[in-house]
């Protein structure tokens, strides 16, 4: 197998793992560490060699000889990988290419947007995946629209039938909720907005009831919407669409709003 320099690997995909750190000192420029390097060498050959999740890596000699590392960086480069998902390891068979799943990004969001409002109650982190999760969900109303024109969807309508009988016997709907948005999104044959959006609902799902707001007196509000949106797709109207996204979101921004106010 050829071996490769690290430096040449570093050229053809420009770093992402410190790029984006902030520094404890501002006034002096953080380095890459030698592990940094070492991901970024990892991560470019699984580009330049074209590999897919499932595909094995070479074995770990192979891996050092490849992107000219030692040992313990590439072990260290390989468990940060792990954690990011971009690399697998099953003992007693290798290294392989991992799902490259958003958990995460998730999982930091969340801990994030805990975090500020826990200690500083500040809930602008929260209001922040709101407001994405809004735009993306309004991004996509003409694919959905055309998708959904003129067609049945008994899946779709016996879920916001159950968002409604849930929300007049004065019960959440969290999943209902979550199999109706994955379900519409999934017209909008977009896979990598899917999973974004799917990342930052759970995010949103995740911090609410940690921080102990109450969304009940909107529940009846907010299953309305949801069938309002359904009910405008089918129609093929993409800007009751949007505004029933919008709907959709009123309540919270009014719950997020007041808490910023106070």
């Amino acid at each position: 197998m050829p071996s490769t320099p690290v430096s040449d690997f570093v050229v053809s995909v420009p770093s992402m793992s410190y790029l984006d750190r902030s520094p404890i000192d501002t006034d002096t420029p953080q380095q890459p560490s030698r592990c940094d390097i070492t991901m970024d060498a990892i991560k470019s050959y699984i580009i330049n060699h074209k590999l897919v999740p499932g595909d094995s890596l070479p074995t770990e000699t192979e891996l050092c000889q490849a992107v000219k590392a030692s040992r313990s960086s590439v072990r260290e480069a390989v468990r940060k990988l792990e954690a990011l998902h971009i690399v697998k390891v099953v003992h007693g068979r290798g290294t392989f290419v991992g799902d490259l799943s958003l958990e995460p990004l998730v999982e930091t969001l969340a801990f994030r947007a805990m975090v500020k409002a826990t200690s500083k109650q500040d809930f602008s982190e929260l209001r922040n995946v709101v407001q994405v999760r809004r735009s993306l969900d309004k991004g996509v109303a003409e694919p959905i629209v055309a998708a959904l024109k003129g067609t049945e969807q008994p899946e779709l309508v016996e879920i916001t039938d159950r968002m409604m009988q849930r929300a007049n016997e004065g019960d959440s709907f969290l999943d209902e909720d979550i199999a109706f948005h994955s379900r519409l999104l999934a017209y909008a044959d977009n896979a990598v907005l899917s999973q974004l959006s799917d990342s930052l609902w759970m995010v949103h799902m995740a911090v609410l009831p940690s921080l102990g707001l109450q969304v009940s007196a909107q529940l009846r509000d907010s299953a309305e919407a949801h069938r309002a949106m359904l009910d405008a797709a089918l129609a093929g109207d993409a800007d009751a669409y949007r505004r029933a996204v919008d709907d959709h979101y009123r309540p919270i921004d009014a719950i997020l709003a007041d808490e910023l106010d106070r």
